[in-house]
């Protein structure tokens, strides 16, 4: 049997903590930069001390967005097995846990492959075109946001504030609120051009927009987040996600309370998949009478 070795890495924007293990006990601790030169300077002295190949390892981080970028763009190019997972995932694995720092969830995160060895999903680059989508999408949020967070309170103050003080105070932001839509307009022109020429995507988007309700930029980030339906393939699995699937909430006599969503989910798709069933409601008369009858047979819909 080929002996495995297990790198736990506690990463952040600078460097990184790594702990490597044999048998989930005995840790090897090595610290290096975060950027491509440090990255394959720091494997070639673990691979020659340590005297493993690349079939050998399997390197286990929690999920930072970008940080993580340097280090799996190396580890996917050079046939090195990576896998990603949520840091939640990984804190509750590991029971009762006491102090915090970087080499001690480098040895937890070493410590968690060791012991989900069998079990392990291992990461793999989103398609060229996906990626470019996602940041996209994540660009025109930052965007729809800032420009709520301007409008919402000019509107609060044609009530309580004197008008020619709103007057000056609404013509201060509105260059910044036209600029801001303009270029929102510009990023969803680039997102429907880059559907458009994407011919798998288009499919798909085609697909999850045949639900009454849900419109692209839901679709988009249902693909995004599903893996293009690939990574999540079961109904209940991506409803748990989404935070749409309800749990019960009791125990023994004394616990009753009710049924409800759990608020360990993509809060974003859960927002997005709430809008979309209030428009497909109000659009759908099957579905509003599908509505009507649940909410009459006493369904909790909080």
């Amino acid at each position: 049997m080929e002996t495995l070795y297990f790198l736990g890495i506690d990463i952040s924007k600078k460097n990184f903590q790594a702990a490597l293990t044999l048998d989930g006990v005995n840790m090897h601790m090595v610290e290096s930069d975060n950027n491509s030169s440090a990255i394959k300077t720091f494997m070639r002295r673990l691979k020659k001390q340590f005297g493993f190949s690349s079939s050998q390892l399997t390197v286990c981080m929690e999920h930072t967005g970008i940080y993580c970028g340097p280090l799996l763009d190396y580890l996917f190019k050079n046939g090195i097995k990576v896998c990603v997972e949520p840091a939640l995932q990984i804190k509750q694995s590991q029971g009762m846990t006491r102090g915090k720092s970087d080499q001690a969830d480098a040895k937890r995160i070493a410590n968690y492959a060791y012991k989900n060895r069998n079990e392990l999903r291992f990461w793999k680059p989103q398609r060229i075109s996906i990626q470019k989508l996602k940041a996209l999408l994540t660009i025109r949020e930052r965007l729809v946001k800032t420009k709520g967070q301007l409008e919402t309170p000019l509107k609060e103050m044609s009530e309580f504030v004197e008008e020619h003080i709103r007057k000056e105070v609404v013509n201060s932001c509105q260059k910044s609120i036209e600029a801001i839509e303009k270029n929102i307009v510009k990023i969803q022109e680039k997102i429907d051009q880059l559907v458009k020429e994407d011919q798998h995507l288009s499919e798909q988007v085609a697909r999850a927009m045949s639900v009454p309700g849900v419109g692209i930029i839901t679709s988009l980030h249902v693909i995004i987040a599903t893996g293009e339906f690939e990574k999540i393939a079961e109904v209940k699995k991506f409803a748990c996600y989404a935070g749409v699937a309800p749990f019960e909430h009791s125990s023994g006599s004394s616990i009753r309370g009710k049924t409800r969503v759990s608020k360990m989910a993509n809060m974003t798709l859960k927002k997005l998949l709430h809008l979309a069933a209030i428009s497909a409601i109000r659009h759908c008369e099957e579905l509003k009478l599908f509505y009507e009858r649940k909410i009459a047979a006493g369904k909790n819909v909080s």
